[in-house]
């Protein structure tokens, strides 16, 4: 593996993330919320609200705080009528980055964002400007000390998933949006432990950055615009090598 995968690239954005654990249960919050609007509040029959809840449980977010979350999405109680958005800009050494957003006010979001560009030498584009490079897929990353590689092969492939390989100390498995529930099953009823279990937009193909100060600044914005809390989540086409992945991460 030549640098970081987008794998490792998530890494990094939880583990900045994980540091506002109060900040990133809102953001949780807002997605059942929004789930459980769209389309009720039975996660058996509604699979975005049961990818949701099972996001949250993964962040140790508490039992009161889902169920909290399920009531104000179906009306049983007081709750923000969120809008679900994608904005899409380029960050430095032209990355194409997107950010899912949800919002209640969409004026100031957007003006935040733009700004958030602006200030980290990037800038907010028009819808689509970006979306062409990236597919959404279900993404799952498991160690490779728990399963030998033919063996997860013929499980992933047998659930549904359209690829299995290993990038570092990691396989990376992705499948069809369609098929995410039905291979996320398939790894638990197999015990194994996922790092990353996401809908995510996997890149056509990455910018390679390894001049310091322009990879510094890509990982700035994307942490400034992790920090805003109607952004659910942001995806960039960047690899970046280890050493100054190494180096951005020890001025934390």
């Amino acid at each position: 593996m030549a640098g970081h995968s987008h794998f490792a690239n998530i890494v990094h954005k939880k583990g900045r993330a994980d540091k506002k654990r109060g900040a990133l249960f809102g953001k949780l919050s807002r997605a059942i919320m929004a789930a459980a609007r769209r389309g009720g509040g039975d996660p058996a029959t509604n699979l975005a609200l049961r990818y949701a809840i099972d996001k949250a449980r993964k962040n140790s977010m508490p039992k009161d705080n889902i169920e909290r979350a399920i009531k104000k999405g179906c009306g049983e109680s007081d709750g923000d009528d969120f809008s679900e958005l994608v904005y899409e800009g380029y960050g430095a050494g032209g990355v194409a980055v997107m950010c899912d957003a949800l919002t209640e006010n969409r004026n100031r979001t957007a003006g935040e964002i733009r700004k958030t560009f602006e200030v980290h030498g990037g800038n907010l584009g028009n819808t689509g400007c970006v979306a062409w490079m990236f597919e959404r897929k279900g993404l799952f990353t498991i160690p490779v000390e728990a399963i030998g590689e033919d063996d997860l092969m013929e499980l992933a492939l047998e659930a549904g998933a359209d690829d299995v390989r290993r990038s570092g100390e990691y396989y990376e498995v992705t499948c069809p949006v369609d098929d995410y529930q039905q291979v996320a099953d398939a790894l638990e009823a197999a015990e194994l432990t996922t790092e990353v279990s996401e809908i995510s937009r996997i890149p056509s193909n990455v910018v390679d950055l390894t001049d310091v100060a322009e990879g510094k600044r890509v990982l700035k914005l994307l942490e400034a615009l992790e920090e805003n809390e109607d952004v659910q989540s942001v995806t960039a086409n960047f690899n970046i090598p280890d050493e100054l992945m190494a180096e951005v991460m020890s001025e934390d």
